[in-house]
């Protein structure tokens, strides 16, 4: 597997058609003006390539600065992300996701970055209790009363009305829903303790409701496995949430 990490603007057409036929591959409601959209508002792609250097997983995402109650932060919010189901178990899409957010995060010069993801299935949840050592919502620990509002400014700056504080949960007018049995979580998996929350707090995620989810981007918020595709470094800096 190969990987690309790129700006927005100098994808390829051939990249961006393929781009929009795997995600229409793999979800309902996906239209090409819809793809657009969501590419034009985001900053970099970050892509899986088979051997022909045709996109076999991608995910977009775009970086923008916010402050809440007087203190700046760094935002790094997730778009559009499908990896194909021949490539699962691929640790090269978050290899590089998490080595692209790295160099933004340098080159920009954030000190404190926040990752803003929503997710409708399980697998993409399922990052980050693989990666990052703390994040909310989850399942073994409320969610503090300081990060809850945190997640709520940004949810309801980024999604507006179609964000409920109630819930957690974004509901667009217009979702995309996984397609087949990508829409279904198989009952083995429900022993995990991270999906069956997903599961719980979720429970629309078929019909394409996404929840909100915050984690910080630090090095000392990585796990073992972060780590690993992180690469050398001797920062060791603790998350503030």
């Amino acid at each position: 597997m190969k990987s690309r990490a790129v700006r927005r603007e100098e994808l390829t057409t051939s990249e961006r058609d393929a781009m929009y036929e795997l995600l229409n591959e793999h979800f309902e409601g996906v239209t090409r003006a819809g793809f657009e959209a969501d590419l034009s508002a985001k900053n970099w792609v970050v892509m899986l390539l088979d051997d022909a250097n045709s996109p076999v997983g991608f995910s977009t995402l775009v970086q923008y600065r916010t402050i809440f109650k007087g203190s700046p932060y760094g935002v790094i919010y997730s778009g559009d992300t499908i990896v194909a189901p021949s490539h699962w178990g691929s640790l090269v899409l978050p290899k590089i996701w998490i080595q692209t957010v790295r160099d933004i995060c340098a080159a920009q010069g954030l000190d404190r970055v926040l990752w803003l993801l929503i997710s409708s299935g399980y697998r993409t949840y399922r990052f980050l209790p693989v990666f990052w050592r703390h994040f909310y919502p989850r399942y073994d620990q409320p969610t503090p009363s300081a990060v809850q509002r945190l997640i709520d400014r940004l949810g309801g700056e980024r999604f507006g009305a179609d964000y409920d504080p109630r819930t957690g949960l974004v509901a667009f007018d217009q979702p995309q829903r996984l397609r087949g049995r990508l829409a279904t979580i198989p009952e083995g998996k429900l022993q995990d303790p991270h999906i069956a929350f997903f599961a719980r707090r979720n429970p629309g995620f078929a019909d394409g409701d996404q929840l909100v989810c915050l984690t910080e981007l630090c090095v000392g918020n990585l796990t073992a496995a972060g780590r690993r595709l992180y690469g050398p470094t001797t920062a060791s800096e603790e998350p503030s949430l």
